[in-house]
């Protein structure tokens, strides 16, 4: 293990935390409106909270605002842009991902971080598969390699290797530039984010 590791987790965390707190304060008025729209313009809770694997297969409660009709999820996994079970307002949360807002929560409780692999469900995961296990070595994250990588745009096995690779080749530096160009070419250009027509997709998460 490098000298330089136990600091850049350390520095890591700091980065979580401090981010996340500024983003809670300057947003909180974007979140409450969010919060009362959602609940205004469709029957069913604010909040989407549904259990997920995290550092180390430990499980946690993911929070999301809810972007589906109540109970659409028992319907299984759609992640095409096209699915009648999203509501208005959650189409315009996907777009913009604003729907992820709420996941402050789950990096402030350290549950997850800013940057890792995106924490799937357990039906998506192979555990005999190595690649699949190892991903858990990090804390599951808001943004990450695979999403740059194309998202839901590319097949599981890739998204699988693509998070393998960030685990491998981790650093404070690339977690960085992971999180800035997240905004461009994920929040701004709104690549990866749902399955093309055509194709069947295990997306990261509903």
């Amino acid at each position: 293990m490098s000298h330089s590791l136990p600091i850049q987790m350390f520095l890591k965390r700091q980065f979580d935390i401090w981010v996340s707190l500024a983003a809670l304060l300057v947003l909180s008025p974007l979140f409450l409106l969010i919060a009362v729209l959602t609940k205004i313009t469709s029957k069913g809770a604010v909040f989407f909270v549904q259990e997920r694997p995290g550092k180390d297969m430990k499980m946690f409660d993911i929070i999301k605002f809810r972007t589906m009709a109540s109970d659409a999820h028992k319907l299984g996994l759609d992640m095409r842009e096209d699915n009648q079970m999203i509501t208005g307002l959650g189409k315009f949360l996907r777009r913009w991902h604003l729907d992820e807002m709420p996941q402050i929560i789950n990096i402030l409780k350290g549950e997850m971080s800013l940057v890792g692999p995106r924490p799937p469900l357990m039906s998506q995961l192979n555990l005999d598969n190595p690649g699949d296990r190892k991903r858990f070595s990090m804390k599951p994250g808001m943004a990450g390699w695979a999403q740059l990588k194309g998202g839901n745009w590319i097949s599981w096995d890739d998204r699988v290797r693509y998070d393998v690779w960030y685990v491998e080749h981790w650093s404070l530096w690339l977690d960085i530039k992971i999180f800035f160009l997240s905004f461009w070419k994920i929040i701004l250009k709104g690549e990866g984010l749902y399955v093309p027509k055509g194709k069947s997709g295990r997306g990261f998460c509903l």
